[in-house]
C-alpha cells in the first residue's frame, strides 16, 4: 500500500510530522499513522501557552483500534491548537497533512528539526 509522504516536512519515528514556517512549527501525524490507527475518535492536545520539550509526550490520539501518545518534534511554546479536532477528530483521517493538523509551536530552536527524519528516511522506515 502506498502512503502520502509530504517532502516539505520532517518526521519523528513515532509518525508525527513537522512543517516549519518562519520559526513556527505546525504538527500533525502522517498518512501512514492515521491509516494504522483506523478511525480516530478522540484527540487530546495541550493548551495554548504550554511549553513542550522535543520528543516528549504532548497529547493522546484515540482510535477504534488503539490509544497512542503524541510526541513533540521540537521544543517551544504552543501558539495554536486545532480546536476543530475536538468536534471532528475524523479530520485526522480525512486530511492528515491539511485540516487534520494538531498544533503549532513557536520553536525555541528550529535546528532541532535537523534531528528528525527526512521524507526519504521516513519512507524507508515505514516500507
Amino acid at each position: 500500500m502506498s502512503f502520502e509522504i509530504s517532502d516539505d516536512r520532517r518526521y519523528l519515528e513515532s509518525h508525527e510530522w513537522a512543517l516549519e514556517e518562519n520559526g513556527t512549527v505546525r504538527v500533525g501525524i502522517s498518512d501512514f499513522a492515521q491509516d494504522e490507527l483506523g478511525d480516530v475518535v478522540f484527540v487530546e492536545l495541550p493548551d495554548e501557552g504550554d511549553d513542550l520539550t522535543q520528543e516528549e509526550e504532548f497529547g493522546v490520539i484515540e482510535s477504534i483500534k488503539a490509544v497512542s501518545d503524541l510526541y513533540a518534534p521540537v521544543s517551544g511554546e504552543v501558539t495554536a491548537v486545532n480546536e476543530d479536532l475536538f468536534d471532528a477528530p475524523e479530520l485526522v483521517n480525512e486530511d492528515p497533512f491539511g485540516e487534520g493538523w494538531m498544533l503549532e509551536i513557536d520553536a525555541d530552536d528550529t535546528d532541532e528539526l535537523e534531528a528528525l527524519l527526512s521524507a526519504e528516511e521516513y519512507e524507508e522506515q515505514i516500507a
